[in-house]
């Protein structure tokens, strides 16, 4: 989990600067980069409304138009504001010491919920349940750049693809999709995607905040003041998720 956070969350920190493209109309669709970027800036921060101070909006990826780059910025702006979220969560309920009641090994080892903090738990895993988590994430990635309309090709940016639209690219069946797999928002309307995007949005914001004021907590004491005496201190090595390698 550690590594998974502090990849999204180092990445996705200088994005989230960048508003996030919205259509004028009710799609999620890219049209017009700079258009949609003040149109869904507004909308997500009427206060603040259009704010780029790194000209993150101006730039062009390797030989991509403006307006691609756009899409990679927003797409990864949505993917890890997601990915935040999960973190900030995951956290939250690894503090508690809640953890999946059944076995993590097949020799009878328990989850390393009594480790200590999320981290320590990390930590405390076995290097090759790391590598598992380490693959299952690569798949997903993978996935998500390998299936449908490439987000910087006319696709939408955050739309994550179906598996069962692309079985010829799974191992094995699977019987639900990563995104709503009990088909909750099928028959929402375009108006309802367009203003969830939003929340989305500000949401994975406050969480990228959110998942590294903890892990900030752990490491630099009164780093985060609102945090002192909630979260422990933590000895290890944030950026060696691997460590100690046996």
């Amino acid at each position: 989990m550690k590594f998974a956070i502090l990849s999204s969350i180092f990445i996705s920190s200088v994005v989230a600067f960048a508003p996030v493209s919205q259509a004028p109309r009710a799609s999620t669709q890219l049209y017009d980069g700079m258009a949609d970027l003040e149109a869904i800036a507004t909308k997500g921060n009427p206060l603040l409304k259009f704010y780029d101070p790194l000209q993150l909006s101006s730039i062009t990826i390797f030989d991509n138009t403006n307006d691609q780059s756009i899409a990679f910025l927003r797409h990864s702006e949505i993917k890890h504001g997601r990915i935040a979220m999960a973190a900030f969560v995951g956290y939250i309920v690894q503090s508690n010491g809640i953890h999946f009641p059944w076995p993590m090994t097949t020799a009878g080892e328990p989850f390393p919920w009594a480790a200590g903090s999320p981290p320590e738990q990390w930590d405390a895993l076995p290097n090759w349940a790391k590598l598992q988590i380490i693959i299952f994430i690569g798949f997903l990635e993978w996935f998500s750049e390998a299936a449908g309309t490439h987000y910087m090709r006319g696709g939408t940016p955050g739309a994550y693809p179906k598996f069962t639209d692309y079985p010829e690219l799974i191992p094995h069946p699977v019987p639900f999709n990563l995104f709503d797999p009990f088909g909750f928002s099928a028959n929402r309307s375009e108006e309802a995607k367009a203003d969830g995007l939003i929340k989305e949005l500000n949401n994975g914001r406050a969480a990228q905040f959110g998942i590294l004021g903890f892990i900030a907590a752990q490491k630099v004491e009164g780093s985060v003041p609102l945090l002192k005496g909630l979260v422990p201190p933590y000895a290890g090595e944030t950026m060696a998720p691997f460590q100690p390698f046996n």
